[in-house]
């Protein structure tokens, strides 16, 4: 059964489901940064996953990067699984702009969250209904 890690839980507000991956939005407001995690339980690496499920987790983490580089005017779209703090496969596609507050350095432990306002999540929401595809469904909760 699919447990998410209790440091996700904590750091992010989820969204929603592709047919593998968990959608989550983490909760700072100073960046659109979103994480995937495969709804597959104890695996913590890429090759651990079946070979559908690899394919499906790229397709994914591809899929969204296109569709968030286009949504958020992105300069740069950054793609990674580190995993060294949370050891649950996730991969993190943040959206980077020359003018956001870490740029050009990474934006892990750089500034302080600044967690999302109500607003500011629904309008993110309201975004990507406009460009997540009919294999996406969306979550509905409160933060």
């Amino acid at each position: 059964m699919f447990i998410l890690d209790s440091q996700l839980e904590r750091d992010t507000l989820p969204v929603g489901d592709f047919p593998l991956c968990r959608l989550l939005l983490i909760n700072d407001a100073q960046y659109p940064w979103f994480v995937l995690v495969p709804r597959r339980e104890d695996v913590s690496e890429v090759f651990q996953l079946s070979q559908a499920d690899q394919q499906a987790l790229w397709a994914e983490t591809a899929f969204l990067a296109e569709a968030l580089k286009d949504t958020f005017a992105a300069d740069k779209i950054n793609v990674a699984a580190l995993g060294n703090v949370v050891s649950q496969l996730h991969m993190h596609v943040i959206v980077r702009r020359r003018t956001d507050v870490a740029w050009p350095a990474p934006v892990w432990g750089r500034h302080p969250a600044r967690p999302y306002e109500a607003l500011q999540v629904d309008a993110i929401k309201d975004k990507l209904r406009l460009v997540l595809s009919s294999n996406f469904s969306f979550v509905e909760a409160a933060i």
